[in-house]
């Protein structure tokens, strides 16, 4: 690709001016590539995607304890997982347009598995390194999480509050109880359900559904929701 080409499509993807475009070319080569530098030494984006995902991981922490200021740590430890995992990033980086900017020589069925999803996360170290963590937060904002991630569907995924009271619990060495029983209205054929949670033996929730287990589930949405008020 010439390096007008390269730069051209560089800032349509990234929305800036890059400043140090051997960063960026470094990004987009794979170990597979088996390119050396005069020097000898070969030259790949495996450093850089070492310092991308840990700059992803803190700017989808930031934006998770921003975004949902009432989730517990395990509530955003499991959004961002499913947001930096590898499939989640291969599908990101094609979304991006990331595959055109590889060398069609260099194909996945070559080299590494996570080919694209890797060099999303070199691009990402590459614009650290050149523009500073504000532009890799702008970057990962603007054109990843809020153009192709759709967190309603995330969190929809994961309406566990059952499991995540019952690990709260266990983090903090405190007693759960659940209660539950049925409940009967005239003139209502089918039953409904309350329950209970007793933290310490302590009543601090309680939850009605169709089911038990959506009893469950509302009873723990409203102790964590308190845990959070308090």
């Amino acid at each position: 690709m010439k390096n007008h080409g390269f730069y051209m499509d560089l800032v349509l993807m990234l929305g800036f001016l890059p400043r140090k475009l051997s960063l960026y070319k470094l990004a987009f080569l794979p170990k597979s590539a088996l390119q050396k530098n005069v020097s000898g030494l070969q030259l790949n984006n495996e450093r850089l995607e070492y310092l991308g995902d840990a700059v992803l991981d803190a700017i989808v922490a930031d934006y998770l304890f921003n975004r949902f200021p009432e989730g517990d740590e395990g509530f955003m430890s499991k959004l961002r997982a499913r947001i930096v995992k590898r499939k989640t990033l291969d599908y990101l980086a094609v979304e991006i347009n990331i595959p055109a900017m590889i060398d069609p020589a260099i194909s996945p069925g070559n080299s590494s598995k996570h080919l694209y999803g890797n060099a999303l996360e070199a691009l990402i170290g590459a614009i650290y390194l050149d523009r500073g963590y504000r532009a890799s937060r702008k970057f990962c904002e603007r054109k990843i999480i809020k153009k192709h991630i759709d967190l309603v569907q995330l969190v929809k995924k994961d309406p566990d509050y059952k499991s995540r009271i019952i690990e709260w619990t266990q983090k903090e060495r405190v007693e759960i109880i659940f209660e539950s029983k049925e409940e009967h209205q005239s003139g209502v054929k089918s039953p409904s359900f309350v329950s209970n949670i007793y933290l310490n033996n302590e009543e601090k929730g309680t939850g009605r559904g169709g089911s038990k287990k959506e009893a469950e589930q509302q009873a723990a949405k409203a102790v964590l929701k308190s845990i959070h008020n308090n």
